[in-house]
């Protein structure tokens, strides 16, 4: 009897141990997915109730919004059951026309969003670390501008950001994550364009724990040139599924470091930009991570 019950005990321990590698006894599925507008720019301003209404037949249920064209599709985005959760301030907003975010602020209020986020900075206007450093003066006085509107505020990534910093060592995001105010300025990870710079997203998401409450679900073509940069071929933007990015991985250990909303997003498509956005879902809706 007792043999029996060494032999019960053993089986036992080596399914459960089986099924933990395979991740089926923890697995998850991503239940809320968004979507960022700015794949659809080709075809939204000419038809853009058709278009969101489109996006929620694809099962898309928040989106993350541009600022230069939400006028344009605002009145449709009501009329659909799309959540606006995150709005693209206009990039020279944060680098040479601060007197206008406390206004674009109060409007983006006015309409519900959660977050503003600082999404670009032009290759003409980058440095190195002194660039850094004032940008994360300018992200923390919006931090604070957000934060009293009841607000939140988050920088978006590219691949410059993952640039040696130089002479004091780490990256140029090392800096500005080093000097914003972790209460003020969180971080939207462009998974992409972390993998473009040769950085591993996951690497990010773990060094940066706390701070990253935004996500672009993004993938890239397998075999893709690391640079600091963001000139890739068009080529190289994939439907999520379809690159060299470990989603499953990603998405696992976003889930563990507290990340709040998944935005897909692909720069460039192919062909129709609904058919892509269509392929990322319904990849992610059955991805188990």
């Amino acid at each position: 009897m007792d043999d029996m019950n060494a032999t019960r005990r053993q089986f036992f321990a080596s399914t459960a141990a089986l099924l933990g590698g395979s991740g089926l006894a923890s697995a998850k599925t991503l239940k809320v997915i968004g979507v960022q507008l700015y794949t659809l720019r080709s075809v939204i301003d000419a038809k853009p109730l058709e278009i969101l209404q489109a996006l929620q037949k694809l099962g898309y249920s928040e989106v993350e919004v541009i600022r230069a064209n939400m006028d344009k599709i605002w009145p449709s985005l009501k009329q659909t059951s799309l959540k606006p959760v995150s709005l693209h301030v206009d990039t020279q907003y944060f680098t040479k026309e601060q007197d206008k975010l406390q206004a674009t602020f109060e409007d983006a209020k006015q309409k519900g969003f959660q977050w503003m986020v600082c999404p670009y900075i032009a290759p003409a206007d980058r440095g190195g670390a002194d660039m850094i450093k004032r940008l994360a003066d300018t992200l923390n006085k919006a931090g604070e501008r957000t934060h009293k509107l009841g607000m939140n505020l988050a920088y978006h990534n590219h691949a410059f950001e993952f640039a040696p910093a130089g002479e004091g060592g780490g990256t140029l995001l090392d800096i500005l994550m080093k000097e914003t105010d972790p209460k003020l300025v969180a971080l939207e990870l462009d998974i992409m364009w972390s993998t473009v710079a040769g950085v591993d997203p996951v690497s990010v998401l773990q060094k940066y724990k706390g701070r990253i409450a935004l996500m672009h679900v993004k993938d890239v073509e397998k075999g893709t040139a690391q640079r600091y940069n963001e000139q890739v071929p068009k080529s190289a933007f994939k439907e999520a599924g379809r690159g060299m990015v470990d989603l499953a991985a990603v998405l696992r250990a976003a889930s563990a470091e507290g990340v709040k909303h998944y935005f897909v997003e692909q720069d460039q498509v192919p062909g129709d930009p609904l058919e892509s956005l269509k392929i990322s879902y319904e990849y992610l809706h059955k991805l188990n991570f």
